[in-house]
């Protein structure tokens, strides 16, 4: 199977709204409008990965701060059930991050979501705070996390 990395286009929103489903169905998944909403601000950037001509992942992340120095959001990143465990998550990842340049990046995670937290832990992020029932409708909690801008010895 050939993984091609590209950006999220609007076209792709029906399809994010499928796996937002598939994905997070008992934490109010993002309807395709909340996608469409995101890939039209100018200070979001949004990755996919495509097997097979289909989109199987996506991800993305907001510039916060109107001037540098930039601090960094990781709003979802998201990878269709039977393409897990093979690395596209951390692809995309990648990628957010490297948009991100050195500046600080930040998001939650539910906190039993082990995987994630693996992969963003390997990442050099640092769990950093406890939101209880971030969730609205499961009510489950989330960590913040924080990959430290680079450089900054924080």
């Amino acid at each position: 199977m050939t993984v091609v990395y590209d950006e999220l286009t609007p076209g792709d929103a029906a399809r994010c709204a499928q796996l937002e489903a598939q994905l997070f169905h008992g934490d109010d998944p993002w309807p395709a409008a909340a996608f469409l909403r995101e890939l039209a601000a100018p200070h979001i950037h949004y990755v996919a990965a495509r097997a097979d001509d289909k989109l199987v992942g996506y991800g993305g992340i907001a510039r916060l701060g109107r001037k540098p120095p930039y601090e960094y959001e990781i709003h979802t990143i998201g990878v269709d059930s039977g393409y897990q465990g093979q690395g596209i998550g951390r692809q995309m990842l990648n990628r957010l991050l490297h948009f991100a340049g050195d500046d600080p990046v930040y998001l939650e995670v539910r906190t039993d979501n082990v995987a994630a937290i693996a992969m963003y832990e390997t990442a050099g992020f640092v769990n950093i705070g406890l939101r209880k029932r971030y969730y609205r409708v499961s009510g489950a909690d989330a960590y913040t996390m924080q990959r430290p801008a680079r450089g900054s010895g924080t």
